[in-house]
């Protein structure tokens, strides 16, 4: 409280004004999803906020966390101990709760990011839009799904001048989808789009074809480190890297839908039904089939699991998407690949044979988060104070 001194020498109190306020871009942020990804998300949220205050001026609050049962509310912002005061005041909520507390809190700049995988969850975008939320989301269902939910969602994000953000959908980290959305809005004519689309399998494959090792053994390695789901199913049946296709043959503007990817399934047919504690248990079952494959594999040949978009992409109907594995020269840019890194190529007219090239981690939830997180600052950046 300060002390004003009014014409008639009167001292009245008034309230102590906010400086930081005052000088910093206000930003609120929803996580909902608190799993890897969305753990080291908030964690790194939280570890930055006062930096980016001093140097961009931009105050990222994150005031709720939630997962599918309750929620941590906290309108000036959470702090590193979210985790246990999350444990002990956890509350279970509505979508429509959080949204009416936003609102009766008078929070502004609102940005609601998913870290989910939940395909039910994504059904919430649209009341949030409407609710004046931008969106961030690392979540591929959104932008998979049918394509009248995935053209309303636009409709809706434009009529309300919102922005919706998914950079890690495809490649992690990596700025790709942001480079195909200029690309494709400048005009450039993109012919072709292949390459590696999944961390996980690359690392599989990359050291699969590199030595002489049984393919459970490889498929173990991965799992241990986190590169796979909890069932590599996920991984191994290629839906994933699907989605991935379709996200990118859907920022070309062609009308495609998820059943036109033609996926080959990389688990044999008799392991494809077994629960996950009997499938993890019998890994050793891959390896005939998998030997057997890398038999066929001239000695300059390399297995790699790839993606292609092609067709007459000039054509909003004309895509062609395949994923399979391949053999590929050792010497070609796709079999120089190591680790667990992720390579796009992207093939247009005005570069004719000589590809543009996006290579980096495509695996783990450190670069997945750092990714949101960059996806986050973009939004901040373009919001009014």
């Amino acid at each position: 409280m300060s002390l004003v001194k009014a014409p008639d020498n009167i001292l009245i109190p008034t309230s102590k004004i906010d400086l930081d306020k005052i000088r910093n871009k206000q930003i609120h942020l929803f996580i909902i999803g608190h799993g890897q990804v969305g753990g080291l998300l908030i964690d790194q949220l939280i570890a930055e906020r006062e930096k980016l205050k001093r140097r961009r001026r931009i105050d990222l609050a994150v005031v709720a966390v939630a997962n599918s049962s309750t929620v941590l509310f906290d309108k000036d912002g959470l702090d590193k101990d979210w985790r246990s005061r999350k444990q002990e005041q956890g509350e279970s909520y509505t979508i429509p709760q959080l949204i009416e507390r936003a609102h009766r809190h008078g929070l502004y700049n609102t940005i609601m990011v998913d870290n989910t995988a939940s395909p039910s969850f994504v059904l919430n975008y649209l009341p949030f839009i409407e609710a004046g939320f931008s969106l961030v989301s690392s979540n591929k269902v959104a932008n998979t799904l049918g394509m009248e939910f995935y053209e309303n969602l636009r409709e809706r994000l434009a009529k309300r001048q919102q922005d919706y953000l998914y950079e890690t959908n495809v490649g992690a980290g990596l700025p790709l989808i942001d480079t195909i959305k200029l690309l494709h809005l400048s005009g450039e004519n993109i012919t072709q789009i292949r390459g590696v689309f999944s961390g996980s399998l690359s690392y599989i494959f990359n050291r699969f074809s590199a030595e002489q090792i049984a393919f459970h053994k490889v498929l173990e390695a991965a799992i241990a480190k986190g590169y796979t789901e909890p069932d590599p199913r996920e991984d191994l049946c290629g839906n994933d890297v699907a989605r991935k296709l379709l996200i990118l043959a859907r920022e070309l503007a062609l009308h495609c839908e998820f059943d036109e990817v033609a996926v080959e399934n990389l688990i044999p047919e008799p392991l494809r039904g077994l629960p996950t504690t009997a499938f993890l248990d019998d890994l050793p079952a891959l390896d005939a089939h998998f030997e057997s494959v890398r038999a066929c594999c001239d000695k300059d040949e390399v297995l790699r699991y790839v993606a292609t978009l092609d067709g007459d992409l000039a054509d909003d109907f004309g895509a062609q998407m395949f994923v399979r594995l391949e053999a590929v020269p050792k010497n070609s840019m796709l079999g120089q690949l190591q680790g667990s890194d992720s390579i796009f190529e992207i093939y247009t007219e005005s570069y004719g044979s000589n590809p543009i090239v996006i290579q980096g981690a495509g695996a783990g939830p450190q670069v997945t988060a750092r990714g949101v997180f960059g996806d986050i600052l973009r939004i901040s950046e373009r919001v009014s104070a």
